[in-house]
């Protein structure tokens, strides 16, 4: 074609080698006619080969691969039951991360508790009560649960300079100091080593985080002073302290929610407060406060009634100023101001009251004072100045 196009030089080189191909195949068709065919005729038994050959090939993959699918599904099973397991070990895990999801069931039931009573002297139980009554973690004990809880508890002296519980180790009991004062660190960077958050003081217990979440400890806790401490075990913490808590805090909860100057706080410093209110007992007659005395407390009325009477002119009698009823707060000015009491307040029937102390909200769980300005239009109106 190349030689033909050099010695007739056409006009349209393209036109005319399509042209050449186009005659050139006219003449060979005719004579390759029979080769085409016998060709096409062996190309098809060849294929017909590969075929049948691929064929079972293919058989013997599906056989295969069905096998590696039956062996997927069954590892497939087993990893699905590893992750249930673990889903249930985590779920469990879960549980024990909440002061109220202690469960009991048949091979858990409370009945099954038995106490541990360690003996101990007329003399040492008066001493751990006096302590105990002063630990918001068991103020809400019955006595009974009360007197369980002391006689479980194994006392425990520990030097100066002697540590009580370290960061990471696991943690089986909780601590509550009768003497000796002791400090607390935490590790937040290696490099940076030990960093100092606060000093315990005789009457407060530390150590429950471990108990309540079941995790490591969170800090170290090391002794400042020669110090006596008192070890009360995991199972009667869940078995009688954490369930009191828990029935204290929902039933302190529940009647927060509707005391005016606690309405609109969030549900998390809701449950901080009722975990710091401690129960007291008033008679008919009795002053809860007394006008002109330092105050350092919050109280709410949980049941009965009150009034409150203030001398208004010096050398003058008390006068009446206001009723308090169930759900009325009095004694607010204590917790963001060091005055004396503005008033009396006294009980008008036996009355049942939560106090909040300030000082020992401001060391367990954070200042009042921040909820109480929030809510100042609420109460501004009791202040009188």
């Amino acid at each position: 074609m190349v030689s033909q196009i050099i010695v007739d030089q056409p006009k349209e080189p393209m036109l005319y080698m399509i042209e050449w191909l186009q005659t050139l195949q006219g003449k060979k068709q005719h004579g390759h006619q029979n080769q085409e065919k016998n060709e096409l005729n062996n190309l098809r038994k060849e294929m017909k080969k590969y075929k049948e050959k691929y064929a079972k090939v293919d058989d013997e993959m599906k056989v295969d691969t069905e096998s590696e699918e039956s062996e997927d599904e069954e590892e497939k099973d087993e990893v699905d039951k590893i992750i249930e397991i673990k889903k249930q070990a985590i779920q469990t895990r879960g549980q024990r991360a909440s002061v109220s999801a202690e469960a009991y069931g048949k091979f858990n039931k409370k009945e099954d508790f038995k106490a541990k009573v360690i003996p101990k002297t007329d003399e040492q139980k008066k001493r751990i009560q006096n302590r105990v009554i002063q630990s918001f973690l068991f103020n809400s004990l019955e006595e009974k649960d009360l007197n369980t809880v002391i006689d479980a508890m194994d006392e425990k002296r520990f030097k100066a300079g002697e540590y009580i519980i370290k960061q990471g180790e696991n943690g089986d009991v909780l601590y509550l100091i009768e003497e000796g004062l002791l400090d607390c660190y935490k590790t937040f960077k290696k490099e940076e080593g030990d960093k100092y958050l606060k000093t315990y003081n005789p009457g407060e217990a530390f150590g429950e985080l471990a108990l309540l979440y079941n995790a490591p400890r969170a800090a170290s806790i090391k002794a400042k002073t020669d110090s006596i401490l008192w070890a009360l075990d995991r199972e009667t913490f869940n078995t009688i302290v954490k369930d009191a808590a828990m029935k204290k805090r929902e039933k302190y909860e529940s009647f927060l929610k509707n005391v005016e100057i606690l309405s609109t706080i969030d549900k998390y410093e809701l449950s901080q407060v009722a975990d710091a209110l401690t129960q007291q007992i008033f008679n008919h007659g009795d002053y809860i406060i007394k006008q002109n005395d330092p105050g350092d407390n919050f109280y709410i009325l949980m049941e009965g009634e009150a009034y409150a009477t203030k001398i208004l002119k010096e050398g003058g009698q008390p006068e009446f100023v206001k009723d308090y009823n169930k759900g009325g707060y009095f004694g607010e000015l204590a917790l963001i101001k060091n005055e004396p009491r503005a008033a009396n307040v006294i009980a008008k029937t036996d009355c049942k009251l939560l106090r909040l102390d300030r000082m020992s909200f401001k060391r367990l769980l954070g200042p009042i004072e921040n909820i109480l300005k929030r809510e100042s239009n609420a109460y501004i109106k009791y202040i009188g100045k």
